[in-house]
């Protein structure tokens, strides 16, 4: 299980929620921020910090939205996982 950013952050990229994660597993990409699931721990810190609503935990993702965890999974298969945002040099890149 892992918590989901969502299209309602196309965009916006507030970055609330970076400031809340404890672990730093929300990296900024060009357009939107995104969510490792492998490096998430459930902690529940970024929902209520995002001010726009976009993110889920998995299992509650709208039917609608369900396409965003599988855009999450894919933002990270180019780069791997680095171990936290602040290792990420380009965030221009985006999910394709």
């Amino acid at each position: 299980m892992t918590y989901v950013i969502t299209d309602a952050c196309v965009d916006i990229k507030d970055k609330s929620c970076m400031q809340e994660c404890p672990v730093d597993c929300i990296y900024e990409g060009g357009r939107m921020l995104y969510i490792n699931p492998e490096e998430c721990i459930d902690c529940g810190a970024c929902e209520p910090a995002c001010p726009t609503d976009a993110i889920y935990f998995d299992i509650d993702l709208p039917e609608e939205k369900k396409d965003f965890e599988r855009i999450n999974k894919e933002f990270f298969i180019p780069i791997g996982n680095l171990g936290g945002s602040r290792y990420l040099k380009n965030n221009n890149l985006d999910h394709e």
